[in-house]
Order: structure tokens, then C-alpha cells, then sequence
């Protein structure tokens, strides 16, 4: 079982970038290839269930199932040493990768990453059968979930901006699958963040971290325990929301390598 992945750029550095959900490797990438070009050789990945890569079925990703993967992907390209990326979703696999690989990776970018904190919303939805029924129930007939997200945002309980976006990411059932798949197909990839970051030390494994000051889905509040762990310069909060972060995260890493 292989993922898809688009080369991007042709440095002499490598750089494994993982994507976040709803979104494939090249759309999501494209500005690392337009501004590091010339530093990264980027191998931006379609994550399971996104893009061009094959589906999982009902196959849940462990860690031990994806080192396994990378370490493949690793040896067919004769890649010794490389960095790591991962926006939102992609974050995940970013810390996975890490976890399994530290003594070859140089750089972490981590943008708006999940798997520092777990929202309840997730633990409830993935974590136990019957929510799980109730999740993927909701997902096949979203229009109760949206009727009531609707009601929550005109209340005032609902950022209006990520309103929008939840309806952007359930507008057709492909997407509603996509996200049931992965949601509860990712659900393995937990992470002791405080474990984590002292094995990043031991190896010498730079991590930064890039929240957005208006991003709604993932606010700096989810990243804080790792946040608060790193040296001031490598965690950034920039003037930006979601969906423009990774373009926003590229201009800051092309400072930080000249």
C-alpha cells in the first residue's frame, strides 16, 4: 500500500510535507515549491483517503504502520537525512514521522498542527463505537448537524468564519466522507508531547511551530503545551487565519534558512 506523493522543487535538501484535510499534497504545497524551490526537493504526500492516494477501507493507520510506510518511501529514494512539515491534519503524520525517524530529521515546521492537544469533539466522535455510529449517521445526513451549527453561530456560539468553513468541508458527500474516513481511521496517531520534544533534543531535531492569530479552526489556545516548551523564536504567531497559513508559515522558513 503506497501513498501518492508530487515532487515539488529540486534543492539539494529534502523535505516530506504532509497536507491537511479535505486538501491534496500539491494544493497545498504549491508555495513551498514557488519560494524553497531551490533549497527543498518537497515530496508533498496525498494523505489516505485524500487526493490520488489508495483508501485504507476500514485499515486503521498505527505508528507502527507508518513507519513502516516512510521507511519504505525512505529507502526506494535513498533519502538518509530530511525535515518534516505538516499543516493541520498533516501535523499528525509530521509527529509520527518524527517520533519514528528523529535521528534522521534536521527541521520540523509544524503549522496550525493537530495532534498537540485533542479537541473533546474528536476524542468523543473517534474514540468510542456509538459516537462513532452517531458521527458517521451525521455525516451521510448532515443537514440536523448544520441546521444546529447554524442556530449555535447566529447565537453567537459559532465563529461565523468557521461556520463557513464547515460548510465548505461537508458540502458534498465526498467530503463528508473524507473526513468521517479520517477522523476516525487517524485515530491511533496520539502523541505524548512532552516525550516527543525531549527525544527532538536528544536528536537535535529543531521544531517550529506557526499558529494563526485568526484561525478559528485550530487556535493558538490547541498548541500552547508544546508552544510553551520551545525557545520564543521557533514558535510564531502570525496575522493570519487558517486557510492562508501555509503561504504565510513558507515566507517566515524562507527567512529562517537564508
Amino acid at each position: 500500500m503506497k501513498l501518492h506523493c508530487h515532487k515539488l522543487g529540486g534543492g539539494p535538501n529534502v523535505l516530506l510535507a504532509f497536507h491537511g484535510i479535505g486538501q491534496d499534497g500539491i494544493s497545498c504545497f504549491e508555495p513551498f515549491e514557488k519560494n524553497l524551490g531551490n533549497h527543498y526537493t518537497v515530496y508533498a504526500f496525498d494523505l489516505f483517503f485524500h487526493g490520488k492516494s489508495q483508501s485504507l477501507g476500514k485499515q486503521l493507520i498505527t505508528k507502527g504502520f507508518w513507519s513502516k510506510l516512510i521507511q519504505e518511501f525512505l529507502d526506494e529514494n535513498k533519502i538518509l537525512h530530511f525535515d518534516v512539515a505538516g499543516f493541520s491534519m498533516g501535523g499528525r503524520f509530521a509527529l509520527a514521522t518524527l517520533e519514528a525517524f528523529p535521528e534522521r530529521i534536521g527541521n520540523v515546521f509544524l503549522i496550525a498542527p493537530d495532534g498537540i492537544s485533542e479537541h473533546p469533539l474528536y476524542t468523543l466522535a473517534s474514540r468510542f463505537q456509538p459516537a462513532r455510529w452517531l458521527f458517521r449517521h451525521s455525516m451521510r445526513r448532515p443537514e440536523t448537524f448544520l441546521r444546529t451549527a447554524g442556530f449555535l453561530q447566529k447565537a453567537g456560539l459559532v465563529n461565523k468564519s468557521l461556520f463557513r468553513f464547515t460548510q465548505q468541508l461537508l458540502d458534498t458527500p465526498q467530503k463528508r466522507q473524507t473526513i468521517y474516513k479520517s477522523w476516525t481511521g487517524f485515530r491511533k496517531l496520539k502523541f505524548d508531547i512532552s516525550a516527543l520534544y525531549k527525544t527532538a533534543l536528544q536528536n537535535n531535531v529543531s521544531i517550529f511551530l506557526f499558529a494563526g492569530k485568526y484561525d478559528k479552526l485550530l487556535k493558538p489556545a490547541h498548541v500552547k503545551k508544546l508552544a510553551e516548551m520551545l525557545p520564543q523564536t521557533q514558535y510564531v504567531v502570525l496575522k493570519s487565519g487558517h486557510t492562508q497559513l501555509v503561504e504565510q508559515a513558507c515566507l517566515q522558513i524562507c527567512a529562517l534558512i537564508k
